[in-house]
């Protein structure tokens, strides 16, 4: 009996120790989402919601990126593209949370290297070449 009851112990004191110190795992990364909706990006599971929904456009500071006049633009699930031109005339297609832009407004946007054809689902569009950016200043 006193075997018995010796084991138990020994098995439950064991067990106690071997909890205590247990090595504290993190967390596995979550998986890459889509930089825009539609967007295809291998790896990147759905995430059952926009992930850049409510994102507000950023104002740009005065001088912090390249100038440029806008030549189109166009709005489309929550985004804002736009198509606009350098002082040389080359014309780069951006795209950024839904913002107030028009046809001749003089801007500055950061610069970002470009994606190589994008296919916006909900405009239903291939671009080419496209910079994604956080916003612009609209130069008054």
């Amino acid at each position: 009996m006193k075997k018995t009851a010796l084991v138990v112990l020994s098995i439950a004191a064991l067990a106690l120790a071997g909890c205590k110190d247990k090595p504290k795992t993190e967390a596995p990364a979550p998986a890459p989402q889509a930089a825009m909706p539609g967007a295809a990006v291998p790896g990147a599971t759905a995430p059952g919601g926009d992930p850049h929904a409510g994102m507000k456009a950023q104002e740009i500071p005065a001088g912090a990126g390249k100038k440029a006049t806008v030549t189109q633009t166009m709005n489309s699930g929550g985004y804002t593209y736009v198509e606009a031109a350098d002082e040389k005339g080359v014309k780069a297609w951006l795209a950024l949370p839904e913002i107030k832009v028009a046809k001749g407004d003089k801007i500055e946007y950061p610069e970002t290297p470009p994606l190589a054809n994008f296919q916006s689902k909900t405009l239903n569009k291939t671009f080419e070449k496209i910079s994604f950016i956080p916003g612009i200043r609209i130069v008054k």
